[in-house]
């Protein structure tokens, strides 16, 4: 499988935020994208996504099959935002986004115990700590199969202890021939990663 952007161009406001971005990227690549603040990085992963239109280029997956014919279909996003109801457990916010997003190959119990929140399950979302949700929303990650992961910022708010675990599972995602784009000012413990600078389109 292959995530390949051409050409592309965003914008903001309809502004230009970054234009002329390409990339190709195949099972167990990741990209790291780089850039100060407002260069269009998070602009950048909502386009790939699917949640913003590109303002020309294109942005397509070749060999995902039926399955995953399309970007949207091969793609996790996880943004700024944990995307979970703060009155609802952690169970129920995952189990909704599995039946969203489709089965994975981990249980939400399992899931839960790989990011280090085994037992909280139970819990509302809203009680949690702001590491703890970041974690609940990693489990996102792990509860339905997406080959593509998109992920902004996605160690904000972690312990060194998270972010450790959690570059264990994305070296796992890609040794089992997943790709991972992210966005993010910090190391996030991957190795042989292709990267990105935006660079701040002025006008």
């Amino acid at each position: 499988m292959r995530l390949i952007a051409e050409n592309l161009s965003g914008e903001r406001g309809g502004e230009a935020v970054f234009t002329g971005i390409g990339f190709a990227l195949e099972d167990g690549q990741s990209l790291v994208v780089t850039g100060p603040n407002g260069s269009g990085k998070s602009t950048l992963l909502r386009v790939i996504a699917g949640l913003l239109p590109h303002a020309s280029g294109r942005i397509m997956v070749e060999g995902g099959g039926e399955e995953f014919s399309t970007v949207a279909a091969a793609c996790h996003y996880l943004g700024h935002q944990n995307a979970m109801k703060a009155a609802l457990t952690v169970n129920e916010n995952l189990a909704f986004w599995r039946d969203f997003s489709g089965d994975g190959k981990l249980g939400i119990a399992d899931a839960l115990e790989e990011v280090g929140l085994g037992g909280l399950g139970h819990l509302p979302f809203g009680y949690l700590s702001t590491g703890q949700k970041r974690r609940a929303a990693i489990a996102k990650l792990l509860i339905s199969h997406r080959p593509v992961w998109l992920l902004d910022e996605p160690t904000s708010g972690l312990d060194k202890a998270s972010d450790v675990r959690f570059a264990d599972l994305m070296k796992a995602h890609c040794s089992a021939g997943g790709i991972i784009v992210a966005a993010t000012h910090l190391p996030l413990g991957l190795v042989g990663v292709k990267t990105l600078e935006m660079g701040r389109v002025h006008v």
